[in-house]
């Protein structure tokens, strides 16, 4: 039997239907372009999970500067230093050893390029004042070189030798702090720094964990996974500076 008539208003909506599942499968399946496949934590079963819609095929990226970057899916290559606390799959993981450098739980990072990030122009982004010369602090704000850097538990860890800026956001990003007793400086995220008129404050860790801050390879640049892996050691430090942070507030 042949229809005499279409719906229009019908025909449209299934068009639709078809079109916004067309839309969720693609999305989904870009998704998965890094981290799988999956590896699964159940013993003794070492299958790849790709689930449904499977990865898609490799795809080339044109970055700035005309570099390519093919991606075709990866499994992270960190391994944390922590072993399961159960048997059972997803079990919560606990630190082997120091958990400052365990990788694992608020400490985790992320495996990003090994290079500075860049401005638009081409030129590195964050760097010290000292390597800036058309930057400097505002006169108004506390000027934190030459002050000293306290942990969570009051002592000295050392002094602030320069301040490092952004130079797209104009912001401040880090601290370099040279330690007491040593030659070797390290640098503190913004984030996690308090700036009062005679000191600089750090909850997140202890005056002798500044020891452990994870180097840069450049005095005057720091590159995408360095940032990570400072940032993590950091906020490991909420969790794992002190034992009795670990236990239940209530």
């Amino acid at each position: 039997m042949v229809a005499n008539h279409f719906d229009l208003a019908q025909i449209a909506l299934y068009l639709f239907w078809a079109f916004f599942a067309g839309l969720i499968y693609y999305l989904h399946r870009e998704n998965k372009r890094e981290g799988y496949p999956l590896v699964t934590d159940r013993p003794n079963e070492l299958r790849p999970v790709l689930g449904f819609p499977a990865p898609p095929p490799p795809k080339t990226y044109l970055l700035a500067g005309g570099k390519k970057v093919v991606v075709d899916g990866r499994a992270d290559k960190i391994v944390p230093n922590a072993t399961p606390v159960g048997v059972w799959p997803g079990a919560p993981l606990e630190p082997n050893g120091d958990p400052m450098t365990a990788a694992v739980g608020p400490g985790a990072y992320a495996e990003r390029d090994d290079h500075p990030d860049l401005t638009v122009e081409g030129e590195v982004k964050i760097v010290p004042l000292r390597a800036a010369p058309a930057f400097y602090l505002e006169a108004r704000d506390p000027d934190p070189r030459g002050k000293p850097v306290k942990g969570a538990d009051g002592k000295v860890a050392g002094v602030v030798k320069d301040a490092w800026i952004d130079k797209s956001e104009y912001i401040m990003r880090y601290y370099e702090v040279a330690l007491t007793g040593s030659d070797r400086t390290v640098l503190v995220p913004s984030n996690f720094v308090r700036v009062t008129s005679t000191e600089l404050r750090v909850q997140a860790v202890h005056a002798k964990h500044f020891a452990g801050v994870p180097a840069i390879k450049n005095p005057d640049s720091i590159t995408l996974l360095e940032e990570d892996k400072i940032c993590g050691y950091f906020g490991g430090g909420y969790l794992y500076a002190e034992p009795s942070r670990l236990e239940p507030i209530l």
